[in-house]
């Protein structure tokens, strides 16, 4: 299992090296110059030189990656003599348009982001995973066709057309919840739960159609093996029978696909977040694309690409936990 553990980390830092190289070669290779973009419009060209100097943007593009890298490992220094300014680690520069640090803005953000993913997760879970069993189980009974009928509308609603309609129903018309807005947990929880309740309603009608379907499927499947009849001809009760030898390999597709999801929303739930208007990484990232504050942009996409990365580190894991042949495969 270590040795399984090591191979993972090992092709983990490879990801992230490669996408960290691609970004900054994306952001590289765009028209825009970034020392135009932190001076602003109303500059000199003496201006713009001195901030190219300050940024090392006069250095080669294998130095400036090389740059990058060693700020997010240990931290780098922008300019030299008293101009200097520190950037601790991890580095990821300063934004544009407040000069703030980036990692210092996506920390800011990150507990409402977390808050809105974790919570929707949990509807999802529950509703999407429990509506598949029960319609594998009752295969062509009215509640199948109408949990797969409503599974099929969550997914093929847009997320800013649910999230408005459920901000006129609940809020303007019916007047049972509050305008989402950001409320520590730590000082009123039942006011937490409220403001982010639409937000996890939004999010949970679209991923909970998606398990739901795919976890009927599953089920379905597992429910047709030979060892499942096997289990039932051995007398075992239905409730041993669907949890311990048909719910678990049908689980395996769920871990992958959970995983991932969860990975991305705590990169930041952009529409949802921006329409709700919650201080997220998601909205950080739309106002940076607004503003083409390039560093936040660059920061974000590798933010929520290594919650991505690390979220898939951590399905491989659930694998080898579930399934031990994994382990030997790997």
């Amino acid at each position: 299992m270590i040795l399984y553990l090591l191979r993972r980390l090992a092709v983990t830092a490879a990801i992230l090296l490669v996408i960290c190289a691609a970004t900054f070669a994306i952001f590289y290779l765009m028209p825009a110059d970034p020392a135009q973009g932190a001076c602003g419009k109303a500059c000199s060209p003496e201006r713009i030189a001195e901030i190219r100097t300050t940024l090392g943007l006069d250095h080669s593009p294998l130095r400036q990656f090389g740059d990058y890298l060693t700020g997010i490992v240990s931290g780098r220094t922008y300019g030299s003599g008293p101009q200097a300014v520190d950037c601790p680690f991890p580095c990821l520069g300063f934004s544009f348009q407040t000069d703030q640090p980036v990692w210092q803005l996506l920390t800011s953000r990150l507990p409402v982001s977390f808050s809105i993913a974790v919570g929707a997760a949990v509807l999802w879970l529950a509703v999407g995973v429990g509506a598949g069993v029960v319609s594998a189980l009752r295969r062509g009974s009215l509640w199948d066709r109408a949990a797969m009928t409503a599974a099929l509308g969550g997914v093929s609603l847009p997320i800013y057309f649910t999230a408005l309609v459920l901000q006129y129903l609940l809020v303007v018309r019916l007047e049972l919840l509050p305008y989402p807005q950001v409320v520590p947990f730590t000082a009123d929880p039942l006011g937490w739960a409220q403001s982010m309740l639409m937000p996890w309603i939004t999010l949970a009608l679209l991923y909970a159609g998606i398990y739901a379907r795919v976890t009927r499927g599953e089920m379905l499947e597992s429910l047709g093996q030979n060892y499942v009849r096997t289990a039932r001809a051995k007398g075992l009760p239905e409730l041993t029978v669907v949890r311990r030898h048909a719910l678990r390999p049908a689980l395996m597709p769920i871990v992958t696909i959970f995983g991932m999801d969860l990975g991305a929303l705590l990169g930041g739930a952009l529409i949802t977040e921006s329409v709700f208007g919650l201080p997220g990484v998601g909205k950080l990232a739309a106002d940076a694309i607004a503003s083409a504050d390039q560093p936040v942009i660059l920061g974000v996409t590798l933010f929520a690409a290594s919650f991505v990365v690390l979220a898939n580190l951590l399905v491989d894991l659930v694998y080898a936990v579930l399934d031990p042949r994994v382990r030997a495969v790997g």
